[in-house]
């Protein structure tokens, strides 16, 4: 039943997101070259604070920075996701604006603003009103390839090479090192959840034995509610939520440790009939938690196995935290394409944001 469910899937995929999932390595590898070597970027000593602009897929990577590389670095890391940059950002700031499109009207307005402010302006993005304005202010700009499908399928063309930026002006040693071996596990990791053998037309089928269809059939037609600890284990949450919500066009919840055990469990005191028959737990795992949160974790699933329907624990592999942190995120990507097999939808597009960003540009 799953291997006809999986070549639906395949039938249906009307953008190639699964076989765009599959190469995240080849994406990252790729992105690792594309940030390096750039003109004009700013010296270490005069870095006082980094920012990153991007919403949604561009977003995450500004997350993704801040779990990886903001615990090795001097200066403070800050994620923006709206339309203004902070009061703070000037002469002493680097700035990233990252979008997909080029076009993300957040994004472009949030960039103008740090660069009147003489901020030094990193643009990502594969060209649109971003690219023309790195163009203009004379500031380097990593070329995001316009061929990827989607943004939320472009993390590392966007992530990597912000990564690799910071390790060129001396803030994240050892950036390029953490690249490679992210690589490499994501290529372990695909060879558990893709067959590349199934059909001959070269295409990549999702494995129907895989941890990821396990973790998919698991949820069902469930609502997962996805925790994990720490920025990682929060970035990666924020991830399975988004990605669920896109590919699979279903709700999906996310918290983090050890924020979520001073309010959220209070919360599941009422309406455990309800909540058992629609929701379910996907605790996200890695190496570096914290001692407590490892309890933590074990006191809620105690608490929480009474109200769920389940709980799915996924463990991240791989060799420092980069590794971890994209092996949980491929994993999440596999789970909502199989999650979109189920429920016979397509993965790639999403209409009901083009129909929003449409309706916002008509005033």
């Amino acid at each position: 039943m799953q291997a006809r469910v999986t070549e639906a899937l395949h039938t249906r995929d009307s953008l190639a997101m699964a076989a765009a999932t599959a190469s995240l390595a080849e994406q990252v590898e790729a992105a690792l070259e594309a940030g390096s070597g750039l003109d004009g970027l700013p010296e270490h000593d005069d870095v006082e604070n980094v920012v990153v602009l991007g919403m949604g897929g561009s977003g995450i990577a500004g997350d993704l920075v801040v779990a990886v590389a903001s615990p090795f670095m001097a200066v403070p890391v800050t994620v923006v996701k709206s339309y203004a940059a902070p009061a703070f950002v000037g002469e002493g700031t680097l700035v990233f604006a990252v979008s997909f499109s080029g076009d993300t009207e957040e994004t472009v307005e949030a960039a103008g603003e740090a660069a009147d402010e003489g901020a030094r302006v990193v643009v990502v993005s594969s060209g649109g009103e971003l690219g023309r304005l790195a163009e203009e202010w004379g500031a380097p700009h990593v070329q995001v390839p316009s061929a990827i499908p989607q943004p939320r399928a472009a993390i590392g063309a966007m992530a990597i090479p912000m990564l690799v930026v910071l390790e060129e002006v001396g803030l994240f040693p050892g950036a390029r090192q953490w690249v490679v071996q992210a690589a490499a596990q994501l290529r372990r990791r695909r060879e558990e959840l893709f067959d590349f053998h199934a059909a001959n037309d070269g295409v990549p089928r999702l494995r129907e034995d895989s941890v990821a269809a396990e973790v998919a059939r698991r949820i069902g037609r469930t609502m997962p509610l996805v925790h994990g600890a720490g920025e990682l284990g929060a970035t990666a949450a924020k991830r399975w939520k988004a990605q669920i919500n896109e590919n699979a066009k279903t709700p999906a919840f996310c918290a983090s440790y050890p924020e979520l055990c001073h309010n959220e469990i209070a919360g599941w005191g009422q309406l455990g009939d309800v909540t058992r028959q629609v929701m379910t737990l996907v605790n996200l795992r890695y190496d570096g938690e914290h001692p407590q949160v490892v309890r933590r974790f074990a006191l809620v699933r105690e608490i929480m196995s009474e109200v769920v329907g389940d709980v799915v624990d996924v463990r991240a592999a791989g060799e420092g935290d980069l590794a971890q942190l994209l092996d949980l995120f491929f994993l999440g990507d596999v789970v909502s394409l199989h999650l979109a097999a189920s429920a016979g939808v397509d993965p790639g597009p999403v209409p009901i944001l083009q129909d929003l960003k449409a309706r916002l540009k008509e005033a």
